[in-house]
C-alpha cells in the first residue's frame, strides 16, 4: 500500500517549505504553493543558484498574512496583496507574467538579506501560467511560480537509495518536493502515469531534471558535487540527472498525510 508520508508548500519560490498535515491542492498546484517570489527591479526572479541565502529565509503564512525570518535577522509581518495593479515579471520562459508587489517594507527586508536591490511579489489573482504545451493535459493546465510544473512527487525508496550510494546522506529538502509517498520501490513514480489521492487525480508527465540546488545544504549553505555527481551516474536521462516526477493536478480537491494513494496507469 503507497501513502502520503509528506505535504509541503512554498509560501516564496526559493526560500524555507512547510510541513503540513493536510492541502488543498488547486489546479496550479498546493494551495499558497509559490505564488510569491523574489525578483529584481526589472522583474527577473531569483533562484539559490544565485542567493543561496534564500534557503535561510522563513516564511510564515497565516490567514493573509506572511512573516519573514532569517537567522539573526530582524522579522517583519506584512499582508499579502494579489489583486491590484500588476508588473509584468519574468520566469524561466514564460515572460510577462502578471504580478502584485508587496510594498517597499518586504523589498527593503529581502534587499538587505541578499544585499541587492530587489523586490517581492504576489502571483496575481486570476492569471493562468501555462504550462509547456508538450507536456501539459488539458490546454488551460498553469501553475505558481514552481520552475515549470505545479507539483513534484517523490518517494521515500527513492531518496533511500540514493542515499545508499552516497558517503553521507542527504534529507528531502534538497529536492523540494511537494509530495512525498511511501510504500512503493525505488523510483516507481518513474513509471506511474496517472494517481488518485482522495477524490484528487493527478498526472505525472515528465521527470524531473536535478540542477545545482541540490548541492547546497539548506543549514549550512556549504556546497558539494552532491547529489548530482552521483545521480549523473545511474539516474541519467536525456534531459539530465533526474530524481522525482512533475506533477499536473487534473481536478481539485482535498489530500491529507496518511491517505492511501493509487495508481490509475
Amino acid at each position: 500500500m503507497i501513502t502520503v508520508s509528506t505535504l509541503t508548500y512554498y509560501p516564496i519560490k526559493a526560500c524555507r517549505g512547510f510541513d503540513v498535515p493536510a492541502s488543498n491542492v488547486q489546479r496550479m498546484g498546493l494551495e499558497h504553493d509559490r505564488r510569491m517570489m523574489v525578483v529584481t527591479p526589472d522583474g527577473e526572479f531569483l533562484t539559490q543558484r544565485e542567493y543561496p541565502r534564500l534557503a535561510l529565509v522563513t516564511p510564515t503564512l497565516k490567514n493573509e498574512a506572511v512573516t519573514l525570518s532569517a537567522p539573526n535577522f530582524e522579522s517583519i509581518q506584512f499582508t499579502v496583496q494579489s489583486s491590484g495593479t500588476p508588473s509584468p515579471v519574468n520566469i524561466w520562459s514564460s515572460s510577462g507574467v502578471d504580478a502584485i508587489d508587496q510594498g517597499d517594507e518586504a523589498a527593503i527586508w529581502f534587499s538587505d538579506w541578499l544585499d541587492t536591490s530587489v523586490r517581492l511579489v504576489h502571483m496575481a489573482d486570476g492569471f493562468k501560467r501555462k504550462l509547456n504545451p508538450s507536456y501539459a493535459i488539458n490546454a488551460d493546465d498553469h501553475t505558481g511560480f514552481a520552475d515549470g510544473y505545479p507539483i513534484l512527487i517523490i518517494s521515500e525508496e527513492s531518496l533511500q537509495d540514493l542515499n545508499s550510494r552516497l558517503d553521507s546522506t542527504l534529507p528531502m529538502n534538497r529536492f523540494r518536493p511537494n509530495l512525498v509517498v511511501k510504500g512503493c520501490e525505488p523510483f516507481a513514480e518513474d513509471t506511474w502515469k496517472r494517481i488518485r489521492i482522495g477524490d484528487v487525480e493527478m498526472a505525472l508527465v515528465k521527470p524531473c531534471p536535478r540542477c545545482v540546488v541540490t548541492t547546497i545544504d539548506k543549514e549550512t549553505l556549504a556546497k558539494s558535487k552532491e547529489p548530482l555527481k552521483t545521480l549523473s551516474g545511474y539516474r541519467n536521462h536525456e534531459l539530465g540527472a533526474i530524481f522525482g516526477m512533475n506533477t499536473i493536478p487534473l481536478n481539485e480537491g482535498k489530500i491529507e498525510t496518511g491517505m492511501t494513494m493509487e495508481i490509475l496507469e
